[in-house]
């Protein structure tokens, strides 16, 4: 049985349907206030519904209960509920699961944390901070382990939720516009996720993970022009402006989108020739995902 927590979420969804469709057991953990349809879907898909809550112990314990391995995606930045918080959810709920975890015999833990390089101007932001302590939780429990590091997923920072209006032509740049990313898609870090599971190249490892080649966010717009045939109305975000942003702040998450957007204003570029060596894995280019969600 392998628990899936941060389940209602893209990329925790996406490892449910490929565990599932390659034979695994998977039990979903979700929130009670959780989108009934996203709730629905696991259940369609064939998940054992398990309700809790990071912030409850008891839950955990429960949830954890007979279960071989756990993959955590779970994060606040993602769906924001009553309560929430970097420091409540993302630091100490995450803690309380590796804890749960290691208490129920689990014997393999996968934590999605950040790229080592998405940090701002040297010091590590409060989601970052969070990651971290995760991480090292992690590696001092016993379990066997997997931190992957994801790059930037381009179905988040290439899409009008964050600027990247592609289906107006219009894009803001963080920066300059200038500086590479390892853009990768959520997609390849699910499977990166699942083949973790039975890959030896992933058995107490720390994964740096990216596309298939660093782009400049004005690269991309280009690929994106090229493919829609639009031409893009560009604005930017000035550095200055970020740090500012950041300074005025006034909660955590808040710090730490600053923090992001600064991390992409200075780039995260991540070579995955020796990582591909040992995982199969085709990874998603810009130009495929630009292709694909630029349909008509």
């Amino acid at each position: 049985m392998i628990l899936i927590v941060g389940s209602t979420g893209f990329l925790g969804n996406d490892i449910c349907r490929r565990l599932i469709e390659g034979g695994k057991s998977v039990r979903a953990f979700v929130r009670r206030t959780s989108d009934p349809s996203k709730i629905e879907r696991l259940k369609t898909m064939g998940a054992e519904i398990v309700y809790g809550d990071l912030r409850d112990r008891a839950s955990l314990d429960a949830a954890c209960a007979g279960v071989d391995a756990v993959i955590s995606t779970a994060t606040t930045t993602a769906s924001r509920q009553p309560g929430d918080s970097i420091e409540a959810t993302d630091r100490d709920g995450q803690l309380s699961l590796v804890a749960a975890a290691k208490k129920a015999s689990v014997s393999r833990f996968i934590y999605v944390s950040y790229s080592r390089n998405i940090d701002s101007n040297g010091e590590p932001s409060p989601l970052t901070a969070a990651k971290r302590n995760v991480e090292d939780a992690v590696c001092a429990s016993g379990m066997a382990f997997t931190i992957l590091r994801p790059s930037c997923f381009m179905e988040v920072w290439l899409s009008p939720a964050l600027g990247f209006d592609f289906p107006n032509g219009k894009a803001t740049l963080y920066g300059s516009g200038q500086s590479k990313v390892s853009w990768i898609s959520l997609g390849d870090v699910a499977e990166f996720a699942v083949q973790s599971l039975d890959n030896p190249a992933a058995q107490n490892a720390m994964l740096e993970l990216g596309g298939p080649e660093a782009l400049s966010p004005l690269a991309a717009v280009k690929i994106f022009e090229d493919v829609s045939g639009k031409q893009f109305e560009l604005s930017d975000v000035p550095v200055a402006a970020l740090q500012a942003q950041q300074a005025a702040a006034t909660d955590s998450l808040q710090q730490s989108f600053s923090a992001l957007m600064l991390s992409i204003a200075a780039g995260d570029s991540i070579e995955m020739r020796d990582v591909l060596q040992q995982f199969p894995i085709q990874l998603t280019s810009v130009k495929g995902y630009a292709m694909r969600v630029s349909k008509p």
